[in-house]
């Protein structure tokens, strides 16, 4: 039988702890082709997303995905993590928590074969978003 990761256990048990201590839960996520952020927010292949419920519609944290809804630039995108693409998760106001070593998406751990997408979510329209006059 394949060992189970401890990975997902973790990030649970930090969430809850930034949220009973009222600190806002930061996820850094190394982006790949799996990972569906919007990518204008993304920098040198690396995003911080704030989990806190007040910034999040639907936070599910599985063994295998986060996936919640959130408004960036006032647009709502769907999110999708693959919890191996989870380089650390962590208190924004004191920076403690815990960091991990992304998995590579191309090598899977050994006996596990990749994780499909969940879903197929559109993919987020290009530029900023505009607004225009309608009379």
């Amino acid at each position: 039988m394949a060992e189970i990761s401890t990975k997902p256990y973790l990030i649970r048990a930090l969430y809850e702890w930034c949220t009973d201590s009222g600190f806002t839960p930061q996820l850094l996520v190394a982006v790949d082709g799996r990972t569906r952020v919007p990518p204008g927010f993304v920098k040198d292949g690396q995003i911080v997303l704030n989990i806190s419920a007040a910034s999040t519609r639907n936070l599910t944290l599985d063994n295998d995905w986060i996936q919640f809804s959130a408004r960036f630039g006032g647009v709502s995108h769907e999110i999708s993590i693959p919890v191996d693409r989870v380089a650390a998760i962590f208190a924004r106001e004191n920076g403690q928590g815990l960091h991990f070593e992304p998995v590579d998406a191309s090598a899977p751990p050994p006996g596990q074969a990749p994780s499909p997408l969940p879903g197929d979510a559109p993919a987020p329209p290009k530029g900023k978003p505009a607004l225009k006059v309608v009379k």
